[in-house]
């Protein structure tokens, strides 16, 4: 039988999609990212297993918050493409059941799983971490090139995309970056928002505790009140762009 390994599970998220969620963090993750708060979760080896049907019976417990709220189930990481079968059929088993779905991801993981996940999910919360190759493979050991496949496959998706993107000083707090990350968000016709994290220092506890040097331990947090003003000045925007923007007509199947 199937099973998935799960580094954690949030029952009563609210900042992992709309609505309250219940957040499954999926074991494994391809990237480095140096800021990473979890590193944890990287390997691939270790957490909870669990089926897909198991997560579907967990998910049903917490339904009446999801209904009332227009919540649902994330799936998280870690990277949640590298446990690639194991997504689909989660989201398979919860579509089925009128679930409102969504993914963290950062695009990296096997092609082979892509087109199924995303038949079943209603929103990516779609993690873009650098702006151009250099920064890319400096803060996550990666390519950026690696993201192309799920990034051309997301251009032609119809659900909900969120673009999420953690501001760190020294690497993409500058105006220039915040155009690349406009323009980039712009290829995405479903982007609905733009949000970015303002770079913390809470995971460094969490190196200390498992023998790990923290890559920025000498980086300072990012100025939330700054993030914030980016943010909204990249949504005004946003806004505007998709107002020029053509209405897009949904599919309609023709009749057998």
């Amino acid at each position: 039988m199937l099973q998935g390994r799960i580094h954690s599970i949030e029952t009563m998220g609210l900042v992992d999609g709309p609505g309250v969620r219940t957040v499954f963090f999926l074991q494994g993750c391809p990237l480095r990212c140096s800021y990473c708060h979890n590193p944890d979760s990287q390997k691939t080896c270790g957490g909870t297993p669990m089926t897909p049907q198991e997560v579907v019976a967990l998910a049903r417990r917490y339904r009446p918050y999801h209904q009332s709220t227009g919540g649902g189930v994330t799936f998280s990481g870690g990277e949640p493409l590298m446990q690639g079968e194991f997504l689909a059929q989660c989201l398979a088993l919860l579509k089925a059941e009128g679930f409102h779905t969504a993914i963290d991801t950062s695009g990296f993981g096997p092609e082979k799983w892509m087109d199924s996940i995303l038949s079943n999910t209603d929103c990516v919360l779609m993690d873009l971490k650098a702006t151009d190759p250099e920064t890319h493979l400096q803060l996550t050991g990666k390519p950026l090139t690696g993201r192309l496949p799920f990034w051309l496959r997301l251009q032609a998706f119809q659900g909900m995309v969120w673009i999420r993107h953690v501001v760190v000083p020294g690497f993409s707090d500058t105006p220039q970056v915040m155009e690349a990350l406009f323009h980039q968000a712009c290829q995405i016709k479903m982007v609905e928002k733009i949000e970015l994290l303002p770079y913390h220092k809470h995971g460094s506890a969490k190196y200390a505790l498992l023998g790990l040097d923290d890559p920025l331990a000498e980086t300072p947090a990012m100025d939330q009140q700054q993030t914030r003003q980016w943010e909204k000045q990249l949504m005004d925007r946003l806004t505007a762009f998709k107002a020029k923007q053509p209405a897009i007509t949904p599919m309609v199947p023709k009749a057998s």
